[in-house]
């Protein structure tokens, strides 16, 4: 969880305009979440009837965020540069709030996955990142097993951001080669690590972690945007 956010905001920092992120996070993220996806499979760490209810809305709200921001993101550079800015702090506030509530010691349904899946697509694709602190925190909170989530989470998340590159590609090309390189090295080396350690480590400050690395690179990206 915070592959795309952290990598979003940290890009936006150095200049990049919200299309060429986006882009290139989810060029690179193919190869991490496939890498990703295919050790929690491999760990037993995936749901199979979560992974069916997540998949396709998933992949639905991915490509519509992805033909918007393609569409208007060159256009209102500035001002969505300054939206994505804001809407990552208020997602690192949101994964320190998740980090200190109370799990529910009963699972409860999650009536609106498909919802939320498609809602975590969409942000991901518009904002470079979301998927998996928007999808796995919601997901933890109702009362599901960490383990099990973070790996559905992981492995539901190679086919939406396949879908969001394709799109991208479509429309745009590719560019950024050096970055979506770098980023693709480090997010394969990262994910068997990764997912070895899920479930080992406490949530509350896997998440913490994740919030404040977040909120930090989110303030700096608007102080340099003011």
């Amino acid at each position: 969880m915070g592959y795309g956010v952290v990598s979003a905001i940290s890009l936006m920092s150095l200049g990049l305009s919200p299309v060429s992120v986006s882009a290139s996070i989810h060029t690179a993220e193919v190869f991490a979440s496939g890498a990703s996806g295919y050790n929690h499979y491999r760990f037993g760490n995936v749901n199979k009837r979560l992974f069916r209810v997540l998949l396709l809305p998933g992949i639905a709200g991915s490509v519509s965020g992805a033909l918007l921001l393609a569409h208007f993101g060159e256009t209102y550079a500035g001002y969505v540069k300054a939206l994505l800015a804001v809407y990552l702090l208020i997602l690192g506030l949101r994964i320190i709030t998740k980090a200190f509530q109370k799990v529910a010691r009963k699972r409860k349904k999650v009536k609106n996955a498909g919802w939320l899946a498609g809602a975590g697509g969409f942000l991901d694709s518009f904002g470079g990142g979301g998927w998996g602190p928007l999808v796995t925190s919601t997901l933890i909170t109702n009362g599901r097993t960490p383990r099990y989530v973070i790996g559905t989470v992981s492995l539901v998340e190679f086919f939406v951001t396949f879908a969001s590159a394709f799109t991208f590609f479509t429309i745009l090309g590719i560019s950024h080669w050096q970055i979506v390189l770098g980023l693709i090295v480090g997010g394969v080396a990262a994910a068997p690590i990764a997912a070895k350690l899920a479930g080992r480590l406490p949530t509350r400050w896997m998440f913490v972690g994740v919030g404040l690395m977040v909120i930090v690179w989110s303030l700096w990206a608007l102080r340099k945007l003011l």
